[in-house]
């Protein structure tokens, strides 16, 4: 699986553990001020912070049932 797209140049290549516990701002997109702001609102730190965020997995648990939902 490629990820250098959802990255920052700095964390290509690394393995996915070490991704899991980088900063939320090693994802593309995510400015310095966006993980201080994820910080402060959630105490996000890393990018497994944010994947078990409950607001996160509520969501997406909501989006796949409406995508399966008749």
């Amino acid at each position: 699986m490629n990820l250098n797209k959802a990255l920052d140049k700095a964390y290509e290549g690394k393995s996915l553990k070490e991704l899991a516990d980088a900063p939320v701002a090693a994802l593309a997109g995510v400015s310095e001020a966006d993980a201080e702001a994820l910080l402060k609102a959630f105490n996000v730190k890393t990018i497994r912070d944010l994947a078990q965020l409950k607001y996160v997995r509520w969501a997406q648990g909501i989006v796949a049932l409406a995508d399966g939902e008749a």
